[in-house]
């Protein structure tokens, strides 16, 4: 959620200091109350050293196996988007040229005027309104 405060998709945690001020401020969100962590770009190394310095689940985006709860963003584990994709997505499906070709398609039945049609408008008459 932070990475563009953080300049981009950038690791964190990657000297020794980083990952320590890491789990650090893990514990210090344990205590303030926090039932849940997220955690994005992290080495998987400094995610296990979190996980087993605080009791609350770790929720990790790029993080490595030693988290409670694994997530992918859908648009990037689907393929949604061309261009740019962080280390840690692995797309599923590629639905990007699926999207394109439904506009496409789309854009040429309103051009040809076969969209809408009376099967997707509604057609009901309105009592007491003429033009």
């Amino acid at each position: 959620q932070t990475a563009t405060n953080l300049g981009g998709y950038k690791v964190q945690g990657g000297t020794p200091e980083s990952a320590k001020k890491l789990v650090e401020d893990a514990k210090v969100l344990e205590q303030a109350g926090s039932f849940v962590i997220a955690t994005e770009c992290i080495p998987s190394g400094v995610t296990k050293a979190i996980s087993q310095a605080v009791n609350i689940p770790l929720m990790g985006i790029g993080t490595g196996p030693y988290v409670d709860i694994q997530a992918l963003l859908t648009h990037d584990l689907l393929g949604m988007y061309g261009g740019f994709k962080p280390k840690f997505v692995k797309v599923y499906k590629n639905l990007r040229k699926e999207m394109i070709d439904g506009i496409n398609e789309f854009k040429a039945e309103v051009d040809e005027g076969k969209f809408p049609t009376p099967e997707y408008s509604f057609n009901a008459k309105v009592e007491g309104f003429e033009l």
